[in-house]
């Protein structure tokens, strides 16, 4: 009992010794400022975190000798000129051009 009566006596004495919070004001824009600031914190540490698994994911398996790479199919590549296929587009827009012109003409 005695210890509850000086926690109320030691809060009492703390309340009336307070100064008044005159300048304890947060403007919008402090908030905005220290919600970025904490959002912040969340990606860098979600980046950091990510990396580190990666990095210690792949040690990991160099470690244990598993090759993630396995039983996977590689395609081969397409490899399109694009050269060749504007310079057909542009002879038969010539063409068709041409034929327009004497299609014009011929009427």
């Amino acid at each position: 009992m005695k210890k509850l009566r000086f926690a109320f006596y030691l809060t009492c004495i703390g309340l009336m010794l307070t100064a008044p919070a005159f300048a304890a004001y947060v403007d919008p824009s402090v908030t905005t400022f220290v919600l970025q600031a904490v959002v912040g914190v969340v990606v860098v540490a979600g980046a950091v975190i990510g990396v580190v698994w990666r990095k210690a994911k792949k040690k990991a398996m160099e470690a244990l000798n598993i090759d993630e790479n396995a039983g996977k199919t590689v395609e081969d590549d397409i490899v399109v000129f694009a050269d060749d296929a504007a310079a057909d587009a542009a002879r038969k827009a010539e063409e068709a051009v041409q034929e327009a012109v004497q299609e014009a003409t011929a009427e």
